[in-house]
């Protein structure tokens, strides 16, 4: 791939993505696949004048050794020196930058159960620093070729040309053109557009129907607003947590979601496909399930804790998106969410709130916000999902038609 295209790409990361400030650290998580575009991110965050940038490199074949070998005591601890980096991630709010890479199947086989529990019981060590951090710092999830990734979508091309064909895909729907920064900040004006449409209309509920079955209604939050495209942490910074993006989204009213909904792609979570699923509601909750792929694995998710049951967004993307015109199913689901429609099951975003930046997250979930140690999204968009918005004085207002935009 040519290397003045991947050098506007780590420049938009830093610059838009995470938009690192002059003096601040940044931890970038990556895999080993891509590891020179890896270097030009961290030459792209010095730049923008990091004080100290840190990779932590990551290798799916070690964590299914971790998880076959440690005992889940292990596996459940929070050793001092990672409990030492969290409190340093509350006392300096450094920038996190997410470089995905990962194979969809890299955690095939894995002791799914053992992985759960040790996530389950470590959790509670670490929500403390996790809520101390919320909304003060910026990050930014973007993603990089691995070549298993690469060969899976493009199985009939070799592992070269796999890998450059992706990388075409990830630069055309992250906007990497002539001039990327200024093609971002058109987007987040149109995104912005649609969020103040939304939140005009003072929406109670949302009606999802499709000809696959789906047949939902979700519950907002009276408090609630529509976020897309670029956010501002508590600091003050704006950034893109996404690259690429699509989605105008809101946390939903806990307790309050009806009917049945039915996957729309396949679901890649923790290195595990999950496909062809559907999940029922009454009172919130997900009462009822089944995939035809990987029924453990969903039902892992959707027990996880208390509030991995419950909703915690709702994303509106047109079908016609430009990730679902390049027509790739990416298994990857920082793309394939912004392909569709999408649901997340878990934790609910605070800055979903109106004011939230005047209220503690207890006060933010006490108005309905769900929590979870899970945020986990699913596609449910279709060509023909109608979505149809009831609102506070009540109308209906037609949101989507035939997968798109209604207005």
């Amino acid at each position: 791939m040519n290397k003045t295209i991947l050098k506007k790409y780590a420049h938009l990361i830093a610059a838009v993505g995470a938009n690192v400030q002059k003096g601040q650290e940044v931890f970038i998580d990556a895999g080993l696949d891509q590891p020179e575009f890896v270097a030009m991110v961290v030459d792209a965050c010095y730049r923008q004048g990091a004080s100290r940038v840190v990779v932590d490199w990551e290798y799916q074949p070690l964590e299914k050794l971790h998880v076959r070998h440690q005992s889940l005591k292990t596996l459940s601890q929070l050793p001092d020196w990672q409990e030492a980096r969290l409190k340093h991630y509350v006392d300096a709010l450094p920038c996190r930058i997410y470089l995905d890479s990962d194979d969809p199947d890299g955690l095939k086989g894995i002791n799914q159960k053992k992985m759960a529990t040790a996530r389950q019981r470590k959790f509670p060590l670490i929500k403390g620093y996790r809520d101390q951090m919320e909304n003060k710092y910026q990050w930014c999830i973007a993603a990089v070729p691995g070549a298993a990734w690469a060969k899976k979508l493009f199985p009939k091309l070799s592992r070269h040309q796999a890998v450059e064909k992706l990388w075409e895909a990830i630069l055309s729907t992250c906007r990497v053109d002539d001039d990327p920064v200024a093609a971002w900040e058109a987007h987040n004006r149109n995104l912005s557009e649609h969020c103040a449409w939304l939140n005009g209309l003072g929406i109670e509920s949302l009606h999802y129907t499709a000809a696959n079955g789906t047949d939902f209604t979700v519950g907002m939050i009276p408090e609630g607003e529509f976020k897309g495209g670029c956010d501002t942490s508590l600091q003050g910074v704006r950034f893109n947590p996404n690259l690429p993006t699509e989605e105008c989204f809101i946390s939903p009213m806990r307790g309050v979601a009806e009917g049945i909904v039915h996957a729309s792609m396949p679901l890649s979570w923790e290195g595990q496909l999950i496909d062809r699923f559907w999940i029922r509601f009454h009172e919130g909750k997900a009462v009822e399930w089944h995939a035809d792929v990987n029924n453990e694995a969903l039902t892992h998710i959707i027990t996880m804790d208390e509030g991995s049951a419950y909703l915690g967004e709702c994303a509106l993307v047109p079908y016609d998106s430009p990730i679902r015109k390049s027509g790739i199913l990416f298994f990857n689901t920082l793309f394939d969410e912004n392909a569709a429609c999408h649901l997340a099951l878990g934790m609910g975003y605070a800055d979903t709130i109106r004011d939230f930046e005047n209220r503690t997250l207890e006060e933010c979930r006490a108005l309905g916000l769900n929590d979870s140690m899970l945020h986990v999204d699913f596609m449910i968009g279709t060509a023909d999902l109608n979505i149809d918005a009831k609102t506070r004085d009540g109308k209906t207002v037609a949101i989507f038609r035939n997968g798109n935009w209604a207005k």
